[in-house]
């Protein structure tokens, strides 16, 4: 699908990792998070269309740190759930 290897928890995707970079799950109330700290979605091209998923570039200071990690991971899996839970009820 985007090239790159997800990361579930419980059956649910909440990252990403493609071209050696990190990406979490983002939703309307986490992305502007991520925007704010000038992280990038991830984008993929197929037949020469260029496509943006719901995933952005975790902070670095994730790979650095274990808390951060997990606050970061927290919020991507709460986003990820709630993402699951809207397909679900369709």
């Amino acid at each position: 699908m985007f090239g790159g290897h997800g990361i579930f928890l419980d059956g649910v995707m909440f990252g990403l990792i493609a071209d050696s970079v990190l990406y979490f799950k983002v939703d309307k109330e986490t992305r502007n998070e991520f925007s704010a700290k000038g992280l990038e979605a991830f984008t993929y091209s197929k037949k020469g269309k260029e496509y943006k998923m719901s995933y952005y570039q975790a902070p670095e200071e994730v790979l650095e740190d274990a808390d951060e990690m997990n606050f970061w991971a927290n919020k991507a899996y709460g986003a990820a759930l709630k993402t699951a839970s809207k397909k679900r009820t369709k």
